[in-house]
């Protein structure tokens, strides 16, 4: 790999950006397509970047990547490690850090886009390359969708892309049928009377009923879902309280609900709503709660033909087997993509852990529980090793376009 890319995946990483904020490293994105020839369109969606490169008559394949960082403290000791505050949601500084891996996106899709466009002789069609904004919110692609992106730039004929994962760099892994779950963001705000710390006789404390209802939620996936489905339900956020002398008049909750099925999407979030007003009455709150889908976007599906045509195509660019990973309980809104242009999606897993962390792991058992023991994607010490990474992720977008978009013989 050049040493081109890894300073720019260097310089991305110091210089994150949170969602619908990627003004930085959308410009960077759009020099880099003009420079090799693409026609280059900012500002879809708000902040993304389209990339159109015409090759003759063929398919359109889009290639796409995110491109937004985590509101997330970095703890790597890394010597480009991210020193970056910026205005959270709520509009205060929070530290900011490419704790989920999408510096490694873009640079990647950069160094395909880059590639493409300089072997057009070992392909044929058009290529759409998309740097997608505010993923983590799952609001980017709908944004790019709602700004008419396949009206103005042409819709695609497969979907494809990547995501960097704690296996070891230089493994890729792709499952068919529903490969990342689908994710409901909620919020709840408890209500209750606050007073002085003193006589919590005379109030209704919030803080006790969050405490309650976080811990009944802990039972919707061990109890009410089936062990034959999966189901995530965590609790991100708790806030409440401004001293220690005071209870509050609200405490709030943020929980993160992951599933591959309406079923048990249907069952968890009702779920929800039935504990967290459960709660409230038997604490005698003295209003109702609030419960709010802040954000919600369905899995991941990658189409089953379409996988099997991809990953030939991937197994030739590494001397490692191309694994199965089955579903990924974490989400993505790269599937909206596909779904609005009624195509296929592939979208695999590109290893970025130290193979080192993997000496003497003599089976694939041995590799998952390795894995687990590693920092993953939103950990404060989530950092992939630059090679073989970027090398494989380049290699790995660059064989499945040529896959999808083959010259005529």
């Amino acid at each position: 790999m050049s040493t081109d890319l890894a300073d720019l995946y260097r310089d991305l990483h110091r210089h994150p950006e949170l969602s619908f904020a990627e003004i930085r490293t959308a410009g960077i994105a759009a020099d880099r397509l003009r420079a090799a020839g693409y026609e280059v369109t900012e500002g879809v969606g708000r902040t993304g970047v389209v990339g159109v490169l015409r090759n003759g008559d063929g398919p359109t394949a889009l290639l796409r990547a995110d491109m937004d960082a985590l509101p997330v403290a970095e703890d790597t000791g890394l010597d480009y490690a991210s020193t970056v505050h910026a205005p959270g949601a709520d509009g205060e500084p929070t530290p900011v850090a490419h704790a989920c891996g999408h510096d490694v996106h873009v640079t990647c899709l950069v160094g395909a886009a880059a590639e493409l466009a300089s072997t057009r002789d070992t392909w044929a069609g058009t290529l759409l390359v998309v740097f997608q904004p505010a993923e983590e919110h799952g609001a980017g692609a709908d944004a790019m969708l709602d700004d008419d992106l396949f009206g103005r730039f042409g819709t695609p004929h497969v979907v494809l892309g990547q995501h960097v994962a704690p296996l070891p760099a230089g493994v890729l892994a792709v499952a068919a049928g529903p490969a990342f779950a689908g994710s409901d963001t909620v919020r709840v705000t408890l209500h209750g009377t606050g007073g002085h710390g003193s006589r919590p006789e005379t109030t209704v404390d919030p803080v006790v009923l969050a405490a309650a209802t976080v811990l009944r939620l802990q039972t919707v996936v061990s109890r009410e879902v089936a062990a034959t489905d999966t189901a995530v339900l965590s609790v991100g956020t708790l806030r409440a309280g401004t001293a220690p002398n005071i209870i509050p008049e609200t405490a709030e909750l943020g929980l993160s609900v992951r599933s591959y099925t309406a079923t048990v999407r249907d069952r968890v979030l009702g779920a929800v709503e039935r504990i967290v007003r459960g709660e409230a009455a038997t604490s005698g709150a003295p209003r109702d709660p609030e419960i709010r889908v802040v954000d919600s976007f369905p899995p991941v599906l990658n189409d089953a033909d379409a996988v099997d045509r991809t990953r030939g195509a991937l197994a030739a660019v590494t001397a490692l087997p191309v694994l199965d990973p089955g579903p990924v309980t974490g989400s993505e809104d790269v599937g909206r993509f596909a779904t609005a242009a009624g195509v296929p999606c592939v979208y695999w897993l590109l290893g970025g852990a130290d193979p080192e962390e993997f000496a003497g792991c003599a089976s694939v058992d041995d590799i998952r529980a390795r894995i687990a023991e590693l920092p993953s994607n939103h950990s404060p010490r989530y950092a992939p090793v630059i090679e073989p990474t970027l090398s494989t992720g380049v290699a790995a977008l660059v064989a499945a376009a040529r896959e999808w978009l083959p010259v005529a013989r």
